[in-house]
């Protein structure tokens, strides 16, 4: 399919945590959804966000991307900082952002406060931060998963299953949210239950 500049495509796929999307362009992938519970529920989540993509076989680009998010995602430790994006409509200080949480490598974590400080950015700037992170268009290939609050709390997520889904991404990379090794470290990272009220 040879889709003009502002054309959009789509594929749904599967991996090791369920069917995730990914849209692209002439220009490159352009957004990814993770899960829904179901394959269909993630192309209908999909298509709201992206209401004139069509379903189509991905070129070898996206097929290359959507090869390492799989592996990624299995627990491989790949390296996503080399897939091209599609980053036209996405606001410049969001871009800032996403670049660098692109250097964060898989089983490591920044937090908001050092993505502010390596953008030169006062302080108060790292609730924006959040913000551009929580409008990801990217998550995995912009890793905001690996984004943490301060004293490695995890900090929000706006993707399907919030905070839990963050944990489980960290999970699978191995990478710790917390400074201090504890005695439980070698297990699986959870959410907290909520309380009953």
């Amino acid at each position: 399919m040879n889709l003009g500049k502002t054309a959009k495509a789509f594929t749904v796929f599967e991996t090791a945590i369920g069917a995730c999307s990914i849209v692209w362009n002439a220009r490159g992938v352009v957004g990814v959804q993770l899960p829904e519970a179901s394959g269909d529920k993630t192309r209908a989540r999909t298509l709201k966000r992206y209401p004139n993509a069509e379903e189509a076989a991905p070129p070898a680009s996206v097929r290359d991307a959507m090869g390492k998010i799989v592996r990624l995602l299995s627990g491989e430790p790949v390296d996503l900082s080399t897939i091209a994006l599609d980053m036209n409509d996405v606001p410049a200080f969001n871009r800032r952002v996403y670049e660098i949480a692109r250097t964060v490598q898989p089983g490591n974590t920044i937090s908001y406060g050092e993505i502010t400080a390596r953008m030169k950015e006062p302080r108060e700037v790292a609730r924006d931060v959040g913000q551009a992170l929580g409008q990801n268009p990217f998550p995995i290939i912009v890793p905001c998963h690996r984004v943490l609050a301060a004293n490695g709390k995890p900090g929000g997520f706006s993707a399907p299953g919030g905070v839990a889904t963050k944990l489980r991404l960290l999970s699978i990379e191995g990478a710790k949210t917390g400074d201090a090794p504890t005695l439980f470290e070698d297990l699986p990272l959870s959410a907290r239950p909520a309380k009953r009220s």
